[in-house]
């Protein structure tokens, strides 16, 4: 088992109150993570719920929301047979917008981390995109394909 690390921003000059909807919505996520099919979550964004996220070729993958801060930011973690990995979701205010921070700890196999988040930036650049455009009224520009992605 390996310890990875993992850290990205993005800007985004819409405020944290367009883009946190499209985080605590979990039925919207496919609409900004290309490699995201569906995700399902057996109760409301809060802490404690459980759902599932199927990824392009994979089986549905369980997560738990372990730490939500309404408007904020929110952590959830996926326990595997072979690995543990948390995601941990934040915005802070910046001048002109919000950053998008995405931080990501896997306890797990070599390799495997790099895998998990090869994505996170187009991901994350389609969610600024799609919460400026849902400001500005304009059609939002289709996220780029990633075909292999793991990430929750």
């Amino acid at each position: 088992m390996t310890l990875y690390e993992y850290e990205h921003s993005e800007i985004s000059a819409a405020p944290a109150a367009a883009i946190w909807p499209l985080w605590a919505d979990t039925g919207r996520w496919p609409e900004w993570d290309a490699g995201v099919r569906s995700v399902v979550l057996d109760g409301s964004f809060t802490v404690g719920t459980s759902g599932t996220m199927t990824m392009d070729g994979m089986p549905p993958i369980p997560f738990t929301l372990t730490e939500v801060t309404e408007g904020r930011s929110f952590t959830d973690e996926t326990r595997l047979p072979d690995a543990h990995l948390r995601f941990e979701h934040v915005l802070a205010d910046v001048d002109g917008g919000t950053r998008i921070i995405y931080r990501v700890t896997i306890d797990g196999p070599d390799g495997f981390g790099p895998q998990v988040t090869e994505d996170t930036p187009d991901a994350m650049r389609a969610l600024a995109r799609l919460a400026e455009a849902t400001l500005s009224g304009d059609r939002v520009p289709e996220p780029p394909d990633v075909t292999a992605s793991s990430r929750v």
